[in-house]
């Protein structure tokens, strides 16, 4: 980075200007002019520097020089152009980045000086997907951020990848959930031989002018990006309608940005079973673990011939491994209390990255940061599109959608349920929770409820209020017709007096505590009060019990962030 105007040489190294600041315990980087070491004028002592002072002028001496806490208009004296010591406790509250790549998403923490942000932003390459996505990022709600790795050409050393001359198609393909709570995440990859339908899509020309590029069927998914002049937010419509699941963002990296930002953490952890010599991708391992970094990394994520069947599905798991490996080299102590590496790495992931333009703004980028970082590693699911050989080729090179469990996949990543039984356990009750379960509980004729669809298929509440009238016993219920608005889970909102009626209804229905709702009554036609109960787009039917638990289908592919997997 630019160190002008700092009263040094060019040469200096970025790691050496970041200073901790004593009011906040945090490194914060220092761009101002350098002060002067004392604002009293004289020669500097003499003397062993053990005596901790410095004389100023004859007979007056001036105490040891102490750091001043940061004020907003005044450099930090005394420690600038010293690496800032090592302390683990504060380390994790460094620095946060996001980077992406052709497999992973690279986590960093960081807070600085705004002029070093702004040349970090200007790093970034932004795309105007449209509608494809959403128009800002909004801390507080679930999210998904699609990931691009594009087989594009670009940098020294690339030439034996991809096709020459390509705009860039969707080579790897990760869409990353990240939960409400976050307490878990989903990263799951859509293979690029997927046949897939791709929707017409406007994208925006050099010009500012809009053109819409007309869809196509039974083609492979990584065509929604290139082809034609289409870009991320075709591809973003594209992963909407094979899934239902809408993409918000996007990161986008090509070939040479797995080589800068392994290169900039000083190589990630990789294990295979079997010694690797791969003349392809010119790969070559000991069996056992290694460490890649740079071309050797690109290789990696990239043969197709060293693991497995030599197919893209096997690959697809080799690069989990690796977003592991990184995810976990991430958030160790050795890169997260490193000012070098964290810099470094700020520098090659920005460089790397293509984004919407909502998140195009440093200071988005890392609110998106701090929220990935709060995800336990062991709580981050990769897995794949359930996914079945073509039907339609006698040559298998293609896949389709398994019909019977992509669905279900789909609906938890929309639902926000998470993969990892341990978040299943945790989610189902935390003890405040649990508590609205135990006590007194009504006789089912006791109970007065009305019932009204929030987002259940139509005429579920009828048919539940059937239900409950004529096999359940609750014959004060009614119909209340539709919610004002759609709910993602079934609740049942009551007043405290109503508490014991609540916990009857509940083990009716198999509720939850957490979708029981303390809250207020309401009153009915003949003014009683009544409590209401929510049908969400949870409601598995009428008289089937809505306990929380979910049984997922059995995939072929799945780990977690957290396990040392070696490829074979």
């Amino acid at each position: 980075m630019d160190a002008q105007g700092r009263g040094r040489a060019d040469d200096v190294d970025p790691a050496d200007q970041w200073v901790l600041n004593p009011r906040t315990g945090e490194y914060e980087l220092r761009l101002s002019p350098s002060a002067p070491e004392s604002s009293v004028p004289g020669p500097r002592a003499s003397g062993p520097r053990a005596s901790g002072r410095r004389t100023t002028a004859p007979g007056r001496e001036v105490p040891p020089q102490r750091r001043r806490r940061a004020e907003p208009e005044a450099p930090v004296p005394g420690r600038r152009g010293r690496r800032p010591e090592k302390k683990k406790s504060r380390g994790k509250r460094v620095l946060l980045w996001t980077g992406g790549s052709m497999a992973f998403v690279v986590l960093v923490a960081g807070v600085g000086g705004y002029v070093y942000l702004k040349h970090l932003e200007g790093n970034v390459s932004t795309t105007d997907v449209g509608t494809a996505g959403s128009s800002s990022f909004k801390k507080d709600e679930a999210f998904n951020i699609l990931i691009i790795g594009t087989d594009k050409r670009t940098g020294e050393g690339n030439e034996g990848y991809g096709d020459k001359g390509s705009a860039g198609h969707a080579d790897t393909n990760i869409l990353l959930h990240v939960a409400e709570d976050r307490s878990n995440a989903t990263a799951l990859s859509i293979p690029r031989d997927l046949i897939v339908d791709i929707p017409d899509c406007e994208t925006t020309l050099e010009d500012g002018t809009k053109k819409v590029i007309p869809g196509t069927s039974g083609v492979r998914f990584n065509q929604s990006l290139g082809d034609l002049g289409r870009d991320a937010g075709c591809t973003m419509r594209t992963v909407k309608a094979v899934t239902g699941i809408q993409p918000h963002h996007f990161m986008m990296a090509d070939f040479n940005a797995v080589k800068t930002l392994t290169t900039a953490v000083d190589g990630v952890d990789v294990c295979v079973e079997k010694a690797v010599d791969d003349p392809k991708s010119h790969l070559q391992l000991p069996a056992g673990e290694s460490t890649v970094e740079g071309e050797q990394a690109l290789a990696f994520v990239r043969t197709r011939h060293a693991f497995g069947n030599e197919g893209d599905l096997d690959r697809i798991k080799v690069q989990q491994q690796f977003l592991g490996s990184l995810m976990r080299k991430m958030s160790s102590s050795d890169t997260l209390t490193s000012p070098t590496k964290l810099v470094k790495l700020a520098e090659a992931a920005t460089k790397a990255l293509t984004v919407d333009k909502a998140i195009g703004k440093v200071g988005t980028l890392k609110d998106i940061a701090l929220e990935l970082k709060k995800v336990p590693t062991k709580n981050i699911t990769f897995t794949t599109v359930p996914v079945l050989d073509n039907p339609a080729e006698k040559v298998k090179a293609t896949v389709v959608v398994n019909e019977a469990k992509g669905p279900q996949v789909f609906d938890m990543i929309k639902n926000d349920i998470s993969f990892t039984e341990v978040e299943q356990k945790k989610k189902k009750e935390k003890a405040a929770v649990a508590a609205r379960l135990k006590g007194e509980k009504s006789e089912p004729g006791e109970v007065r409820v009305r019932v009204m669809n929030g987002g259940a298929p139509a005429g579920s509440a009828q048919q539940e209020l059937a239900y409950l009238q004529t096999q359940a016993g609750v014959s004060k219920s009614e119909n209340a017709g539709n919610a004002p608005a759609e709910v993602a889970k079934t609740t049942l909102e009551y007043a405290p007096d109503q508490a014991d009626q609540a916990r009857a209804l509940a083990e009716i229905l198999g509720l939850s505590g957490a979708a029981m709702k303390p809250g207020e009554s309401v009153t009915n036609a003949q003014g009683l009060p009544t409590m209401t109960l929510t049908l969400g787009k949870d409601f598995k039917g009428a008289g089937v019990k809505l306990d929380g638990s979910v049984k997922k289908p059995d995939l072929d592919t799945e780990s977690t962030a957290d396990q040392k997997l070696c490829a074979s």
